[in-house]
Order: structure tokens, then sequence, then C-alpha cells
């Protein structure tokens, strides 16, 4: 009877979460049209396939990241596909300083702040954890310092519009992946602080929706680059995933998890089946022989 519990009860969850996300998906796009919106890590990916849909939907848009000459071409071409408004801010995200400015330069341009989209991520490794503190330190400023710098600036333009905030993060960030042990540090850092913070703002009756994304693999060119020989999976598509994040953010969910059978599925047997979860994190892997072997 045990046994047959631990199958039922995650297959149960499973029908109620379909039935549940399915019930509430009446996204319009009219939702985002006039809506300022800012974009980090927009630059390339998953950031800039989402100003192109925010674009086509009529909003404002202020977009960020490292490269300027990438930035303008994003900017031109949200313009072109029907932007209320595009422009852009570029800089790094390991300085909290530059967070900061960015959320400044929307109120400046854009007279306030509907949602505020944080996308970035910097460069790490897919290998062995090597041991390096100082690159988890650096990623950390990046992978999540900066998204707490960005939120607390943006907060008061947040509560007067009563807008939105949307963390995307990772599988990594749910469940321990090998190969990924900086990486996935960042994206536990975000869950806790944004999933706590929540939590207050029911408490303070704050009518700030957060949006935590819960991505599986995804074809931008950095995840390609690092990880397709090694992962035995295909990746999804970076423009389908960029218009389901902004569905769940106007739809203001808790959660939004792309692919749904990939991220969501699996995390069901995290509490009743965790060995098993793990081999089947290690399975989705074309692992090196071990020494000797």
């Amino acid at each position: 009877m045990g046994r047959l519990q631990k199958i039922l009860i995650p297959f149960l969850g499973l029908v109620l979460a379909f039935w549940f996300y399915s019930a509430r998906d009446t996204f319009n796009p009219e939702m985002l049209r006039g809506k300022r919106v800012i974009v980090t890590g927009a630059s390339s990916g998953i950031g800039e396939q989402m100003a192109y849909h925010l674009a086509r939907m009529g909003s404002h848009l202020l977009v960020t990241a490292r490269t300027e000459a990438k930035l303008q071409n994003v900017v031109q071409r949200c313009l072109q596909l029907g932007a209320a408004s595009a422009r852009f801010v570029s800089g790094t995200m390991e300085d909290t300083a530059f967070a900061q400015r960015v959320v400044r330069e929307a109120q400046a341009s854009l007279g306030g702040l509907d949602m505020l989209i944080l996308n970035h991520v910097g460069a790490s490794y897919f290998g062995f954890f090597d041991g390096d503190v100082e690159h988890v330190r650096k990623l950390l400023e990046i992978n999540f310092l900066s998204y707490v710098a960005m939120t607390t600036s943006a907060l008061p333009m947040l509560k007067e519009s009563e807008g939105s905030i949307v963390v995307v993060s990772s599988m990594a960030g749910k469940v321990g992946f090998p190969f990924t042990v900086p990486y996935s540090a960042t994206k536990f850092a975000l869950d806790g602080f944004f999933s706590s913070l929540r939590q207050e703002f029911a408490i303070q009756s704050i009518n700030v929706s957060i949006t935590l994304c819960i991505l599986g693999f995804i074809d931008t060119e950095r995840a390609v680059r690092a990880a397709a020989e090694v992962l035995q999976e295909r990746p999804a598509p970076r423009d389908e995933c960029a218009l389901e994040i902004l569905k769940g953010a106007a739809l203001r969910r808790r959660e939004l998890y792309y692919r749904y059978s990939s991220t969501r599925l699996p995390l069901l047997l995290r509490d009743c089946a965790a060995e098993l979860l793990d081999y089947l994190v290690r399975s989705r892997y074309r692992l090196p022989a071990p020494p000797g072997a």
C-alpha cells in the first residue's frame, strides 16, 4: 500500500496541476499593451526573444545587457515590431550600482515600471566543481545579488503600479544538478529570496506579484554550447519559452515551468522518491567512464 501511495500521490498531483494551469490559461496579449517593462540579459537568448514578444504586444521597453552593439540591434528590431517605445542601457551586473542605475533610467524615461524581468546570468563552466571559491562569489554577485539590488530599487515603482517581478531561474535551482555547482547555488539562492519575499508581500498586503520561472534545457547559444554534447535530450525553443514566461507573468502565476514535462513532473518525485529523482537526473547525461574502466 505504501508503494502504491508513492505512485498515486505524484500522479494525482500531476492531474490537479495540469487542470489548474489549463483552467487559468486565459492570457491575452492586450494585458501587456502599454506596460513599462525592464528586461535584463536582453541582447541574446530568452531575454532577446521576450523583448521581441513584448514589442509585438505594444509594451514600453528598457532592455539591458553587456554589449551595446547587440542592444542597439535589439532596440531597432523592437521598434520595427511595434513597441510603444524601446531604449537600452549597457553595462555589467557585476556592479550592483549598474543594476540600480538601470532602475533609475526606467523611472526617468518611462515614468514608472509595471514589470521587472530578471533574466541575466554570468558565465560559468560546465564540469566538475574545481574548488574555485572566487568564481562562486563572482557568480553570486551577478546571478543573485544584482537581482536583489534591482528588485529593491524597483520596488517603490512596482508598489505604485501594483506590478510584477519575473525571475528567470532553472531546474538547477530546485534540484542538485551535476556539472553546474556554482550556477545551481545561485539559482537556489533566488528561490529562497524571492519565495520568502513573496510571503512578506502577502503579510504586508503588497500587491506585487513574483513569478519564479523554472526552465529546463533551452536552445540558447550558451546552453547549447555548454551542454548539448552531454545532455541526452533536445533543447526547447527559446522563442516559445520566452512567450510562456510572459504569459505566466501577465497571469501573475507563482511559478512557471517550461517545459512542463521535463521540469514540473520530475519535481513530483522530490519528496517521495528523492534517490529515484537523483538517478533520473544523472541519467540525462552522457557521463564519462570512471577512471580505469
